[in-house]
């Protein structure tokens, strides 16, 4: 088997990388210069949850495994593209809303919920992207499902603007499960192609609550 496409579903990191309310904005330093000695290197100054990113249990739950103990296979694999877009500002994803793919749920799926978010990336709006409920949260963990990707700022409810959020059920019961979430993802529109594989490995910060991923899509084939 080989790749025959490979679609980038990854944010940059840099200054103008949109951020969780009151997360550090992330800046890019020169460390040195080819001029000065010989080499370029930059200094990173990030939170772990910057970007496109995996969030381990230990982000929730202070018992909870840390990224680094968690199975790499978390983070790749057969993959599901899930369509919610069209939907209202904060409006729930709920089980109805995911049983048009209920056969495709198992364990080893990764899901990726695709709200259509992503076009407000860096704008007010973002922050007011759809969320998956509590019970769809939990229906996906009974399935089998321990990898959930979506292509805005979190899973729940982002509080901004006066919104204090509906709570971390989304979190908590998939992290609760000894899974993790991918957030920020975009390009999830250039999945055309079916039985996609997903590939989302995360840096191995010692910190362990969380860390930036390179995730794509991959198209295989004979």
């Amino acid at each position: 088997m080989r790749a025959t496409r490979i679609v980038d579903l990854s944010r940059p990191v840099g200054p103008e990388t949109q951020v969780f309310p009151g997360d550090r904005q992330p800046s890019l330093e020169s460390a040195a210069t080819i001029a000065d000695a010989g080499v370029n290197s930059t200094e990173l100054h990030l939170t772990s949850h910057t970007g496109t990113h995996a969030d381990a249990p230990f982000h929730f739950l202070a018992d909870g495994p840390r990224l680094e103990e968690l199975p790499l296979e978390l983070f790749c694999g057969p993959a599901v593209v899930v369509d919610v877009t069209g939907r209202a500002d904060r409006s729930p994803i709920t089980r109805a809303d995911l049983a048009p793919w209920e056969n495709a749920f198992g364990p080893g799926v990764i899901v990726l919920l695709r709200t259509g978010w992503s076009a407000y990336y860096r704008t007010e709006r973002y922050f007011d992207h759809p969320y998956l409920d509590g019970e769809a949260a939990r229906w996906l963990v009974e399935a089998g499902v321990r990898t959930v990707g979506v292509d805005t700022l979190s899973p729940d409810e982002t509080p901004y603007g006066g919104h204090e959020g509906s709570g971390w059920d989304a979190h908590l019961a998939v992290l609760g499960a000894g899974g993790t979430i991918i957030e920020n993802l975009c390009g999830l529109d250039r999945i055309d192609f079916p039985d996609p594989v997903f590939s989302g490995f995360p840096i191995r910060l010692a910190s362990g609550d969380g860390a930036p991923v390179r995730a794509v899509a991959m198209h295989m084939a004979d």
